[in-house]
């Protein structure tokens, strides 16, 4: 991801499924103890097998706070305000066996806030916004109704298959 870094310390995780997906997990100190690496790992991956991306890929997932989405949404989006994810695809590849697909940044307060006012847990609300983010790195996007309906059916599609507590977005 270009552009600014967050200065809190976090915790780097990662694993290799099949050997198609090296996910990085940086968890913010803050946030640390109220999410579970393997959860957000398992959703990226099920939204790559969804896809069928079959050629080895890296990315990185980092939860972070509403002063860092704000920050990124301002300097990448011209938005001055915090949002609950957002997606950076890479544009130098780490080599020629492996496509770095880029990061996915999601803001823990804003996933928290939302599964409040959803009245689901934040877990699942992780979950949602990892695979959302993740089928933005693959080229989907939601500026019309046709691409918001194939994007929310993936997404759908791959929240039922880990089991998740949300399927869909709940707008309110």
């Amino acid at each position: 991801m270009a552009g600014p870094r967050t200065t809190a310390k976090v915790k780097t995780t990662s694993t290799r499924k099949a050997q198609t997906a090296r996910i990085e997990v940086q968890i913010v100190a803050r946030y640390r103890a109220k999410v579970k690496p393997s959860v957000l790992r398992k959703a990226a991956q099920a939204a790559l097998d969804q896809q069928r991306i079959k050629r080895r890929v890296e990315m990185t997932i980092v939860v972070t706070g509403n002063a860092q989405l704000r920050a990124l949404n301002r300097a990448f989006r011209e938005v001055d305000a915090p949002t609950d994810v957002l997606s950076f695809s890479a544009t130098d590849q780490p080599g020629p066996d492996t496509v770095y697909l880029g990061d996915v940044v999601i803001s823990y307060p804003q996933a928290r806030e939302q599964a409040r006012s959803g009245g689901h847990p934040v877990e699942a609300e992780l979950q949602l916004l990892v695979v959302h983010g993740v089928l933005h790195l693959l080229g989907h996007d939601h500026y019309t109704e046709a691409e918001k309906n194939v994007m929310w059916k993936a997404q759908a599609v791959t929240l039922k298959k880990i089991g998740a507590a949300l399927t869909e977005p709940k707008l309110n």
